[in-house]
């Protein structure tokens, strides 16, 4: 056991460490003349990333503070509730694929709330693993590279987000009860 807490807390660490050695060492690399060329076209990436990010915020945001997450919760908890699935459970099956940070601090809700441990706790633990923040996803690769017209990305991002929250909830009836 003790042989898997060093790997673990050293690995990274040595990964981190063996890179740059290697480049310098082995492959000539000038490494911190590539790092800061790296860096400054880290500049321009963010620069166009930066206007769609804050779109995405602003969204977010309006969605959670006018009410309109409530309303939709409201409405669609008659419909779920009789398939098993909580109503706090909503929030985050609707915002992961918004706001990484969002679903996040609703998970960390339902942790004080109700305990890593309680079946809710579970739920939101495989939902946060079992799928990613799509539309982010998409704001940050459509915008770093100019792609204005999502076609297809956007229903099947989502597609795949709702076949997460469906697989979260099997799993976690599945395995938990």
């Amino acid at each position: 056991m003790q042989v898997v807490q060093w790997f673990a807390s050293w690995s990274l660490p040595l990964i981190i460490a063996f890179i740059p050695t290697y480049a310098f060492l082995i492959k000539k690399v000038p490494v911190y003349d590539t790092f800061i060329d790296g860096a400054k076209g880290g500049f321009g990436t963010v620069i166009k990333l930066l206007p769609h990010l804050v779109g995405m915020l602003v969204a977010v945001t309006v969605f959670r503070e006018s009410g309109a997450m409530e309303y939709l919760i409201k409405l669609l908890n008659p419909l779920l509730q009789p398939l098993g699935v909580p109503p706090e459970f909503l929030p985050m099956a609707l915002l992961r694929s918004i706001s990484g940070s969002g679903s996040m601090a609703i998970m960390t809700d339902i942790f004080q709330a109700h305990g890593p441990d309680s079946f809710l706790g579970r739920l939101a633990s495989t939902m946060q693993g079992a799928s990613d923040t799509t539309l982010y996803v998409l704001t940050v690769y459509f915008g770093s590279v100019g792609i204005r017209k999502a076609r297809y990305a956007v229903k099947v991002g989502l597609l795949a987000d709702l076949a997460s929250v469906i697989a979260a909830l099997f799993v976690t009836h599945w395995i938990f009860g």
